[in-house]
């Protein structure tokens, strides 16, 4: 069996990452590779687009919001993505069980709750009008006065197929955005049936070389093993002995083949989608990273690694970026980063008078 060294595991990664050099393709279609994007906050896809595309400009995915070519929604680990309206609809069904079972956390909370009955009062209320979650909360409160609102709230987004609704603002949704039906949304009906086969394919062409371990920590999705046997894969060992999986004729660069700089947003999934993370980020960096609070920071990678934090503001018309790193940095790399940072900014403010790229300590 072929050995992948750690080098030749972190390429073939940021190749299906579009990391190794940004392409002029359209937005629909990255996010389309990349099986959606972590969007805990709205403007974090925007960010992780820009690192990836040639030219890209947030009016291109305002547009595919707009005109329901992109949604956001709870989806992958029972966390908001923003994916194709293609992908919601087909592979809704699919995490459905790992929505369900997300429903354990509330514990004494979930005192009282009966989910299909929440259920079908939570979609009569959104068939009429898109409503925030404290609307939601408060409506159905209501009609189950004996049960936590939060509970009440908790499983109307796990286990009601919704996307935001957009807003006439920056980056596309408010912080308190309404949410409405999917299916009435995109103006089509859910995939019926569970399609893991297919998604763990797709899995593999994004984030691949991996084990089912690393899709099952993605997806939330267990007993993956079996999935992946029933599947035509090449299969690989890793330095440290194990087998790893991939789809025939993936993209495997050089281990030599260069990787630039890169400005990565909070939550990437190029962080959270794998149960080792080592072919990204050293296990010694990781707690400067993953917060205790489940905050993932913002990062920028050197030579396709995490190299340092990065954090951005505006004061009296100066846009500045501050580089927090791990390490040392080389002057080379130094002059790279500077160069992409001073673009990022130019992309994130771009009303500011000057900018600046400074190092913390």
């Amino acid at each position: 069996m072929v050995v992948l060294g750690a080098k030749a595991v972190n390429r073939a990664t940021l190749a299906r990452q579009v990391l190794l050099g940004r392409e002029k393709v359209a937005a629909v279609e990255v996010v389309g590779r990349l099986v959606g994007m972590q969007g805990q906050e709205p403007k974090h896809p925007y960010v992780g687009l820009w690192s990836r595309i040639d030219g890209f400009e947030e009016a291109e995915l305002d547009r595919a919001v707009v005109e329901r070519k992109i949604v956001r929604g709870t989806m992958f680990r029972g966390t908001l993505h923003l994916v194709t309206a293609a992908d919601y609809l087909r592979f809704r069904v699919t995490v459905a069980p790992v929505l369900e079972a997300g429903l354990k956390v509330l514990k004494d909370r979930g005192a009282g709750l009966e989910p299909e009955k929440v259920v079908a009062a939570a979609e009569k209320l959104l068939a009429k009008e898109p409503l925030t979650f404290t609307e939601v909360r408060d409506a159905l409160l209501k009609q189950f006065p004996d049960v936590n609102e939060r509970a009440l709230g908790f499983c109307t987004r796990m286990l009601v197929p919704l996307v935001m609704y957009p807003g006439d603002v920056r980056w596309s949704w408010t912080a308190n955005s309404r949410f409405t039906p999917a299916e009435d949304w995109i103006g089509k009906k859910l995939h019926k049936r569970a399609e893991p086969a297919e998604l763990a394919t797709r899995y593999l062409q994004a984030f691949g070389p991996a084990t089912p371990a690393d899709f099952q920590t993605w997806s939330g999705l267990q007993k993956a093993k079996p999935l992946f046997d029933q599947l035509e894969l090449e299969s690989f060992t890793d330095e440290a002995g194990k087998t790893l999986y991939d789809v025939p004729d993936a993209p495997r660069p050089d281990p030599d083949t260069p990787a630039p700089v890169r400005f990565m947003p909070e939550f990437d999934n190029l962080l959270l989608s794998h149960a080792k993370r080592e072919r990204i980020i050293a296990d010694e960096h990781k707690p400067a990273v993953f917060t205790k609070n489940l905050r993932v920071k913002a990062t920028y990678t050197v030579d396709g690694l995490v190299a340092g934090l990065w954090t951005t503001e505006k004061k009296r018309g100066v846009a500045t970026l501050t580089l927090t790193p791990f390490g040392r940095t080389l002057k080379k790399t130094l002059t790279e980063l500077e160069r992409e940072g001073t673009a990022l900014l130019r992309f994130l403010e771009p009303d500011a008078k000057t900018y600046e790229v400074v190092t913390a300590g």
